[in-house]
């Protein structure tokens, strides 16, 4: 997978500079989460979305921990989907991430999240206020209304055993790229880490975002927080966006030019830059080269 990374993080990054990270296994109450961790220096909990895991999310992960501490985890049913029978919530992943923050002894990270687990990080921030310097979330909605795409998909998904290539599949990857990828390398990468979560996995987590309301959150978020979206993500709404500009008190929200809901695995390096400017802000790093 090292040399896919590179190709992903462009070739403009020499494979020298980016650090390999430590795997390590932290103990819940309710399941033992396997994590990655990169780098040194103020930590960051990445967070990764509905499918791929840590291995989607560690090309950005990689282009952060030239600056910072990165550590990325496995929710909860990604190593183990027989852990669906105890049936769980999105609070009940918040509180695992909590527990991941405490079992780990991190002082006040900062907590980012995709898609998926951008619900987490902010839910996380509306309720562990003190335990935590900063908040960041790309591709995420106060809500995801049950929209024919996610009806579909949570359906085949559920009942379907498909193969990697199927152009059904391949088409909604395409949606969430924002556009037809035209990078091949790219395109199987995203799609070998996706399927390596379980689709019972994949529909659960899916019914888990159509409840999902973030609304009663939003005024209690009160540490500095980053939204980063997509310019060509389908799935949050302008209103949507809005409503989070208007009802976080510290907010700064960034549009990724050309890129779609994957933006932080097909625009890695944008959205660290702009993790990487948002936190200088805060006096979380010193200033380094970009």
């Amino acid at each position: 997978m090292q040399a896919k990374t590179l190709h992903l993080l462009g070739s403009q990054i020499p494979a020298r500079s980016l650090p390999l990270p430590r795997f390590g296994l932290a103990v819940l109450r309710h399941y033992t989460a396997e994590y990655l961790d990169w780098g040194e220096g103020q930590p960051i909990v990445l967070i990764p979305g509905l499918a791929g895991g840590v291995g989607l999310v560690s090309p950005l992960a990689a282009l952060l921990a030239r600056d910072y501490r990165v550590l990325t985890y496995e929710l909860r049913g990604e190593t183990a989907p027989f852990a669906l029978r105890q049936r769980f919530t999105l609070a009940d992943l918040v509180d695992d991430l909590a527990e991941f923050v405490a079992r780990l002894a991190l002082e006040c990270p900062v907590i980012m999240g995709v898609s998926f687990g951008g619900i987490i990080a902010l839910q996380f921030a509306a309720r562990y206020p003190a335990r935590l310097a900063a908040v960041v979330a790309q591709g995420v909605d106060v809500s995801f209304a049950p929209s024919l795409l996610q009806r579909v998909a949570a359906i085949v998904l559920s009942d379907y055993s498909l193969p990697n290539d199927h152009p059904f599949v391949n088409q909604f990857f395409n949606l969430f790229f924002g556009k037809r990828c035209d990078d091949p390398v790219l395109f199987e990468f995203v799609t070998r880490q996706c399927w390596q979560t379980d689709q019972s996995v994949m529909a659960y987590r899916f019914r888990l975002a159509e409840e999902m309301n973030l609304r009663p959150y939003l005024p209690a978020i009160r540490v500095p927080a980053l939204l980063l979206t997509g310019q060509l993500d389908i799935l949050p709404t302008a209103a949507g966006l809005r409503e989070m500009e208007q009802r976080i008190a510290r907010i700064e929200h960034v549009r990724i030019a050309e890129a779609g809901h994957l933006a932080f695995v097909s625009h890695a390096p944008q959205v660290a830059a702009c993790v990487r400017r948002f936190l200088r802000k805060l006096n979380c790093v010193p200033a380094a080269v970009e």
